[in-house]
C-alpha cells in the first residue's frame, strides 16, 4: 500500500518571515527610487526649464497686437512689401519658393536673399527673452515679440550644454567643442573651429553673434568636401543628420548680403536634403561662407507675420530656443 505524505498541522500556523518581507520591501523601494531618479534626470535634462540669464527686453514698449507690428514699422520707414518681398532704404528681402525633382525625389525649399545697409539689422533673439536650457517658443512667436520682418530658427543652443554662445555682443556660454559660425559688426560672416579661436578674440574682431551647430558647408568659397562623419551632439534621442532631412542654413554672398535657405522634409512633396545637396545649393546661390543650422522639426522661415514653409510637414512649428531675425532700426 502506497503511503502519501500528509501536511504537518503545524505548517499552517507558521508566521511569515519578517526579515524576508523587510528585504523585499527595501528592494522594491530601491528599484522605485532608481526608476524615479532616472525619470527625474531625463526630465531635468530635457523638460524642466533652467533659466540662467534673463535678458533685458528691448521691446517692452511694443504693442501686444504683434500681427500688425511689422506693417506699422514698414509704414514708419516708408517700406513696401508683399507676401514674398520687402524693400526699404535699409534692407531688401526677396523670398523664392523652389521645387526640384518629382515623386519621392521631390524637394521643396525656400530661399531668402537679404541685402542690408547696416549689419545691425541682423539680430538674434532668445525664447522667452531668457538664456538657459529647455526654454522654448515657436520661431514665429519669438519673431513677432521682436517685431521681426524676417526670421529663421537658430542653433537650438538650449538642447546642449556646450559650445561658444555669443548673442548680440554678450558671451553666454564658453565651452568650445565644434565648428561654428560668427556674424560681425562689419556685415561679414566667418566659419571657424571653436577650439582654435577664443571668444575674446572673436569679440575683439567685432563678433556680434555666434551659432554653434554645424557643419560648415562652404568656407573661403569652397564646399567642405566630406560630410560623411558629421557629429553635432551626443544627446539622448539625437537623430543622424547625414540623410535627407529638413534643413536651415545661412550663407554670406558679400558683406551685408546674405542668403537664408529653409528646406522642408519628411513629407510627401519634399524629402529634404542631404548636407552635400544643401552645400551645392548654397554654392549655386553664390555663398562664399555657409553654415548648417538646426534642422528637422525646427526648420522654420518667418516673414511679415506668417510662417512661409511647412514645418513638421503639417504646418506645425516646433519650439526652439533662439532665432536670427531682421528688424528695422535699433
Amino acid at each position: 500500500m502506497r503511503m502519501y505524505d500528509r501536511p504537518n498541522p503545524k505548517d499552517s500556523h507558521r508566521k511569515p518571515n519578517p526579515n524576508k518581507r523587510r528585504k523585499w520591501l527595501i528592494a522594491t523601494f530601491v528599484v522605485i527610487l532608481g526608476i524615479g531618479g532616472i525619470v527625474y534626470s531625463l526630465a531635468d535634462r530635457y523638460l524642466i526649464r533652467h533659466v540662467e540669464v534673463v535678458v533685458a527686453d528691448d521691446n517692452a514698449s511694443a504693442t501686444s497686437s504683434s500681427a500688425n507690428d511689422t506693417s506699422t514699422v514698414a509704414a514708419e520707414v516708408n517700406a513696401t512689401s508683399d507676401d514674398w518681398n520687402y524693400s526699404s532704404d535699409d534692407m531688401q528681402v526677396n523670398i523664392e519658393k523652389v521645387q526640384t525633382g518629382s515623386g519621392a525625389d521631390q524637394i521643396t525649399y525656400y530661399v531668402a536673399d537679404v541685402q542690408m545697409t547696416d549689419a545691425s539689422s541682423l539680430k538674434s533673439a532668445l525664447a522667452d527673452n531668457s538664456f538657459g536650457t529647455n526654454i522654448t517658443e515657436n520661431t514665429s512667436e519669438i519673431a513677432a515679440a521682436n517685431n521681426a520682418i524676417f526670421a529663421i530658427n537658430g542653433d537650438y543652443y538650449g538642447f546642449r550644454s556646450d559650445g561658444v554662445i555669443i548673442r548680440n555682443g554678450t558671451v553666454y556660454r564658453d565651452d568650445p567643442v565644434r565648428d561654428a559660425m560668427a556674424l560681425f559688426a562689419d556685415g561679414t560672416m566667418k566659419t571657424y573651429n571653436e577650439t582654435e579661436v577664443s571668444s575674446s578674440e572673436l569679440l575683439a574682431e567685432g563678433a556680434t553673434n555666434t551659432l554653434s551647430f554645424g557643419p560648415i558647408l562652404i568656407q573661403d568659397g569652397e564646399i567642405v568636401s566630406d560630410f560623411s562623419s558629421v557629429k553635432i551632439d551626443n544627446n539622448f534621442g539625437n537623430r543622424s543628420i547625414q540623410d535627407a532631412n529638413p534643413r536651415t542654413a545661412i550663407g554670406m554672398i558679400a558683406p551685408n548680403h546674405y542668403v537664408f535657405v529653409v528646406v522642408d522634409g519628411r513629407q510627401d512633396d519634399s524629402r529634404g536634403m542631404t548636407l552635400a545637396e544643401l552645400a551645392d545649393v548654397m554654392k549655386g546661390l553664390g555663398a562664399t561662407e555657409a553654415y548648417n543650422l538646426d534642422g528637422g522639426g525646427s526648420s522654420t522661415m518667418y516673414f511679415m507675420g506668417r510662417v512661409v514653409n511647412n514645418p513638421l510637414g503639417r504646418n506645425q512649428e516646433r519650439g526652439v530656443s533662439d532665432i536670427l531675425y531682421l528688424k528695422e532700426g535699433q
